[in-house]
């Protein structure tokens, strides 16, 4: 177990957090144990931010994230609190870990077993199995030494990477050049590319504008696994949301905040109903600009609309939440249905924003893993495709591209689901933008450029307002649920360090 950050300089503190999505749970845990006076004030009616829960008519859907991956950063957050995963939800190892449909009529599982991986990388490409081994070796590389010294430290300054200790733990870490750059040194065939590259989609960028080092992705996919958790990513949301309040964090929803006031020790935090608190500190889990330029007055913000505008946003998404009768076999838990050549669609959502014609995608069917999801007889999915954010999604654009995907899942997976759904929701841009004031209604926060990697990204503390926090995935360590409870845990040990 690793020690817990030494946060005693926050006993006794009165602390807003706001926002209900991970980031905002660890953070409310780590203050609460702490032993801060923690109020969590969540715009909407349940806490999970992103990953919401839809239940219609005995179906249930995770609105948001549905991958379980890095178990080994969930096992740790836990152990902070002298806890562990499995004392509020178990897990479930995905097999296959997921299926891929390439739109050439190819289709191809990766599992658990390295070997039988091996043997398929091995029958696209001669000697692609022995490089498959290096490339995993690599990336295991990239991930421990990462973690350890560069994800869970937070190096927010020029002068943290220019000093000799971090400059020998970075030496020979994948630091310099494209995702593409690289997966291009060990594998030719685009579809051997593809397979490395899919998580990609985690981070909110692209082949060509994603550093190297998140190769530690495929560790994290091969040697670590993928697992389903008990009641999905939402079964995890309660989970945390339970020990939160065994630590004492008093959760309020339907509490949508509409300024904030003060400084350290003198904050007024008013909600748009009227409510209001005074705390010593402020935490923002809600969107980075949202909070910057909708809460605070002009003379209390670190950047302008310009800074924003200038931002690389990871993509938005069209999503089809789906119950339908039968089966929908072979679609698997996790499904990919991915072109031959999917460099249009990432153009089309980094270069040249437009509604994908030709769509990389991604099917979540948790009912062939979980019976309760669904009513008996029926399957429940969703599909997600990447889209640009900021895009125009009126009715009829959404009508038009639903039928176009139904076509697509259809001829390329031989799943007709047209004639068979019974419920449908659909969720787009300008649901992420009113539901979670998402800037330009991205999915997931800012893209993993170079740009706006490690101490390119905005500071877990303002620079402006003292006693004003950040935490979530417009922060480091970045996007996705295991980066955002590590934030937490950053953005706690800032605020001690400060309050210290």
């Amino acid at each position: 177990m690793d020690t817990p950050p030494d946060l005693d300089a926050l006993a006794g503190a009165d602390v807003v957090v706001i926002g209900g999505g991970f980031g905002g749970l660890s953070t409310a845990c780590y203050l609460a144990d702490a032993g801060a006076e923690v109020t969590l004030l969540e715009k909407n009616g349940q806490l999970g931010g992103r990953a919401s829960r839809l239940e219609v008519e005995g179906f249930r859907f995770d609105m948001g994230p549905s991958w379980y991956l890095m178990p080994d950063v969930f096992e740790r957050f836990f152990s902070h609190f002298g806890r562990e995963p499995s004392d509020y939800y178990d897990l479930t190892r995905l097999d296959p870990h997921y299926r891929i449909f390439f739109k050439d009529g190819d289709r191809v599982d990766m599992v658990p077993d390295l070997e039988r991986n091996r043997q398929v990388f091995e029958s696209y490409e001669p000697g692609a199995g022995e490089r498959f081994d290096e490339y995993l070796e690599k990336s295991k590389t990239n991930y421990e030494v990462g973690m350890e010294h560069f994800v869970y430290e937070d190096r927010s300054s020029l002068s943290d990477f220019i000093d000799w200790d971090v400059a020998k733990q970075a030496r020979g870490l994948s630091l310099v050049g494209s995702m593409q750059d690289h997966v291009e040194e060990y594998f030719e065939h685009p579809k051997l590319q593809q397979i490395m590259q899919y998580t990609l989609v985690f981070l909110g960028g692209a082949p060509n504008n994603t550093p190297a080092l998140y190769n530690l992705m495929s560790h994290v996919d091969f040697n670590m696994g993928v697992y389903y958790p008990e009641n999905g990513l939402g079964g995890v949301v309660d989970g945390i949301a339970e020990m939160g309040r065994e630590l004492g964090v008093d959760y309020r929803l339907d509490s949508p905040v509409a300024e904030i006031k003060g400084r350290e020790g003198a904050f007024a935090v008013r909600t748009e109903s009227g409510a209001e608190w005074f705390p010593d500190y402020v935490v923002s889990d809600a969107d980075y600009r949202h909070t910057e330029m909708e809460l605070l007055d002009e003379g209390k913000r670190q950047y302008d609309e310009d800074y924003w505008e200038s931002r690389t946003y990871a993509p938005s998404a069209f999503l089809l939440y789906l119950g339908v009768e039968g089966d929908v076999d072979p679609l698997e838990h996790h499904t990919l249905v991915l072109p031959t050549d999917w460099d249009a669609h990432f153009e089309q959502i980094f270069d040249d924003p437009a509604w994908p014609d030709d769509p990389a995608y991604y099917l979540c069917v948790p009912s062939e893993t979980d019976d309760d999801v669904a009513p008996e007889g029926h399957s429940n999915l969703f599909a997600l495709v990447p889209i640009a954010a900021g895009l125009e999604d009126t009715p009829e654009m959404r009508q038009e591209y639903r039928d176009l995907v139904l076509d697509d899942i259809a001829e390329h997976t031989g799943v007709d689901l047209r004639d068979r759904i019974v419920v449908e929701e659909s969720f787009c841009v300008s649901d992420f933008a009113e539901r979670y004031n998402a800037t330009k209604g991205t999915a997931l926060g800012l893209a993993h450029t170079l740009r706006q990697t490690a101490l390119f990204r905005p500071p877990h503390r303002s620079e402006a307002v003292e006693g004003l926090y950040f935490t979530g995935a417009f922060t480091t360590p970045g996007i996705g649920v295991p980066m955002c409870l590590i934030s937490g845990e950053l953005t706690a040990e800032a605020m001690a360090e400060r309050a210290g």
